[in-house]
């Protein structure tokens, strides 16, 4: 995803044309829809949050400061409208707790179990730790562009990570030892 493209696209759209704007939806299409769902984990819901998200990025296309690259503006409105939209109507989560008990039940021979018990265990975070891991790890973004695209200084960034490392860190051994039994036996 060029930046170059981005900047080109927009300047067409900001100049009168429109159509360019749908580049800049086929280019970016993917990548809101997986922010959207590491936000909701709702494939449907994802889709409907990206279409929200978009809409809002070209009423706000003009605010785009050139001095910043256009994915973390990008990311930045999503993330706001994402979160926005899920204070208004929130998402199913369990707590960590009972996805350690759910998880019991699965084949743990299979690694893309765990994956998906890390995924829900992520989902299960508070907001503010979720998204701050979301943004960073999942979408490897670095501090400087997911603590800007969160509208956070980076010690904040930086301190959410951390402790949501550490809700992670005393939640997650639980189930994977219960995975590691059930391996066992």
């Amino acid at each position: 995803m060029g930046a170059r493209e981005d900047r080109e696209d927009v300047e067409t759209v900001l100049g009168g044309d429109v159509s360019a704007f749908e580049r800049l939806v086929l280019r970016w299409q993917t990548p809101l829809i997986n922010l959207a769902y590491r936000f909701c984990r709702d494939r449907g819901r994802s889709e409907d949050l990206a279409q929200e998200a978009f809409l809002r990025i070209y009423r706000g296309l003009h605010t785009w400061r050139r001095d910043a690259p256009f994915s973390t503006w990008l990311f930045a409105v999503a993330a706001n409208c994402y979160r926005s939209e899920l204070r208004r109507i929130p998402p199913m989560t369990e707590t960590l707790d009972l996805l350690v008990i759910a998880g019991s039940d699965a084949d743990p021979s299979l690694t893309s179990d765990r994956h998906e018990a890390i995924r829900q265990a992520v989902l299960a975070l508070p907001a503010r730790y979720r998204e701050a891991i979301v943004l960073f790890y999942f979408h490897e973004m670095d501090i400087s562009a997911a603590a800007r695209s969160l509208s956070l200084p980076e010690g904040t960034l930086k301190s959410r990570l951390s402790r949501g490392r550490k809700i992670l860190g005393r939640k997650l051994p639980l189930f994977l030892s219960e995975l590691r039994l059930k391996e066992v036996q």
